[in-house]
């Protein structure tokens, strides 16, 4: 399964792509980016790794707004 970058804040989401099977990491700083397959951001803070020019291949779901189950079905389109 995938690596995934979760935003702390986001411990349900957290839990619901543990529970598919992904590796699931706290997004901290920019090496927690560095090795992710996708990031699920929050939406609140714009610049929630504390840096401005964070690189990532895969792609940030800014999951503001969305129910869990929401974010997992995001997160496996995304994936797939």
């Amino acid at each position: 399964m995938a690596r995934i970058g979760v935003e702390p804040a986001l411990s349900d989401v957290k839990t619901a792509l543990m529970e598919m099977g992904h590796e699931v990491v706290d997004l901290n700083g920019e090496d927690d980016v560095a090795h992710c397959d996708c990031c699920v951001i929050s939406g609140q803070d714009k610049d929630i790794m504390g840096i401005s020019n964070a690189t990532i291949a895969g792609p940030v779901i800014n999951v503001q707004g969305q129910n869990v189950d929401d974010v997992c079905q995001m997160v496996s389109e995304k994936l797939s």
